[in-house]
């Protein structure tokens, strides 16, 4: 199911990368996912006040196209936050940019970046690239692979993970970028999920967000929130399988995939050497067992604790009297 294992790609989608000479390193820093219809799709995005453009453009178009999307396009090395006007101007061309190639609406394009933030997007370097990424998409497992590695920054290795459905018949599939600003609320991450099951902008909708509370929102590095944090989930029901058919073994499928993304993006962090699961037992409802587990994981005291591999329970156990929570010490 990791990176390592098979790679099940859901029908209707190609994917390309191209390098626009964004970053430094001269690594491919532009990737494409073209559906090869209008694609139902549901999306969300980081709960910092401070929102970069792509993000305040990919949560006005799934508004406005009423939750269908045809391409995606994603750019690394550059945030585009703290821009602006002019950034979001950038960000609006490369979408209507891209749409007029597709001969779409610029609505339909949905668009993502991720790197440092408050420098200005090349959007020419962008826009030069677009016609190479649609002549060179194609849907085989290493189109895949040079997608989710042109999504990646300071990532040591690719994060993918994919379950089938119905014995292969339709499978979900997810790509992960993020190893820093890692924290609940989503992270710095960047994440696109794939079905090629039949299912509405709605259903989608309710399914992502149960997924992502079990996951992506538990996982934490370094506590900071990032700008552009997104989760998209895409299905092109090019499978012939209704979700709702399915209904139990697709959201059981969607939060094993997140799980294992989300387990990789810990894994991958910046700095990491540990990877620790809280377990939280007797508590009355999981809110309450969330704030405890996150005031110990958000516990700089713990984390060093950790990271000098010292079992200090007494950080922990000051940690959990600190969450808000009422608590027995005495038990």
């Amino acid at each position: 199911m990791t990176e390592s294992g098979p790679i099940f790609l859901p029908q209707g989608f190609k994917f390309s990368s191209a390098t626009a000479g964004i970053k430094a390193s001269g690594k491919p820093d532009l990737a494409l996912i073209l559906a090869d219809r209008p694609t139902s799709a549901a999306a969300l995005f980081t709960k910092n006040f401070v929102t970069a453009a792509p993000v305040e453009v990919g949560r006005g178009s799934l508004v406005k196209s009423h939750g269908l999307v045809r391409a995606v396009i994603v750019n690394s090395g550059n945030a585009n936050c703290a821009t602006g006007r002019a950034g979001m101007r950038a960000c609006q061309k490369v979408c209507s940019d891209l749409a007029q190639f597709l001969n779409i609406k610029p609505v339909e394009v949905f668009p993502s970046s991720t790197g440092i933030i408050g420098v200005p997007l090349p959007v020419e370097k962008i826009s030069a690239q677009l016609k190479s990424l649609l002549e060179k998409s194609g849907a085989s497992p290493d189109h895949f692979r040079q997608f989710a590695s042109a999504v990646l920054t300071t990532d040591t290795r690719l994060k993918l993970a994919s379950i089938p459905l119905r014995n292969g018949k339709a499978a979900v599939t997810g790509v992960a970028k993020g190893s820093g600003m890692i924290h609940p609320q989503l992270a710095t991450m960047l994440v696109y999920l794939l079905t090629d099951a039949i299912a509405t902008p709605a259903e989608l909708r309710r399914s992502l967000r149960n997924a992502c509370a079990e996951t992506f929102n538990t996982i934490s590095i370094d506590g900071d929130t990032s700008t552009n944090d997104t989760v998209l989930l895409l299905a092109s029901g090019a499978s012939g399988v209704r979700m709702r058919s399915v209904q139990k073994e697709f959201e059981k499928a969607l939060r094993g995939v997140c799980q294992s993304l989300a387990e990789q993006i810990v894994a991958d962090g910046e700095g990491v050497q540990h990877v620790i699961h809280l377990r939280i037992e007797q508590a009355k409802d999981r809110a309450e067992a969330l704030r405890v587990a996150r005031a110990i994981s958000h516990s700089l005291l713990v984390k060093t604790a950790w990271a000098g591999a010292d079992p200090n329970w007494g950080r922990i156990l000051a940690a959990v009297g600190r969450s808000g929570v009422r608590v027995n010490p005495n038990r």
